[in-house]
């Protein structure tokens, strides 16, 4: 992954934050940097998350809110687990959310309502959905078996999804920090 599209600033973003899970994957992710911020571990980046959608308008209008609203009118709350872990070619771990099909329906859902905004900057044609926990550089096979070990012995916290958090990364740090969030369903 070049992470091209992440070299500008100020990004926004849509995702699914699990900061339940911070105690859970800090183990990884507090030794772990960003291609794009390889001095700040991803701990201090950003909570534990799945991305739905990044990156988003620049500056999100009513408009827009309505359109992600309209997206995801149809999906209720959920719970959410990750009891498997995977590694991209490019080295980067992640734990699977599970349901992985709905959550997959969720991020098309989103994606399609903003064909504006190409995933990834259009860098990645097919979204996998994931919760990194080790970036490229820091991840490998070692990683993995050690999520592995770790998921076996003790699985990963389950949480309840009911909303979609709006994010934007800080121009001047490149910290992520929460602006909104955009409920699920019929819970408006």
């Amino acid at each position: 992954m070049s992470d091209a599209w992440a070299a500008r600033t100020g990004l926004t973003a849509i995702l699914i934050t699990v900061p339940e899970l911070a105690a859970y994957t800090d183990r990884w992710r507090s030794v772990s940097r960003s291609t794009a911020r390889s001095h700040v571990p991803l701990t201090e980046l950003i909570p534990p998350h799945v991305t739905v959608l990044v990156p988003w308008v620049a500056e999100p209008a009513d408009a827009d809110l309505a359109r992600l609203r309209s997206a995801i009118s149809s999906f209720e709350p959920f719970d959410l687990s990750f009891p498997a872990a995977g590694q991209f070619p490019n080295g980067t771990v992640w734990l699977r959310p599970e349901p992985f099909d709905t959550v997959r329906s969720l991020l098309q859902s989103v994606i399609a309502a903003f064909p504006d905004c190409p995933p990834y900057g259009g860098e990645f044609p097919d979204v996998h959905q994931h919760l990194t926990i080790s970036s490229s550089a820091q991840g490998g096979p070692e990683v993995v078996a050690e999520a592995e070990a770790a998921l076996a012995a003790e699985p990963a916290p389950t949480v309840r999804l009911t909303e979609l958090g709006l994010w934007r990364e800080g121009v001047d740090d490149g910290i992520w920090r929460q602006f909104g969030t955009v409920p699920l369903g019929a819970q408006r």
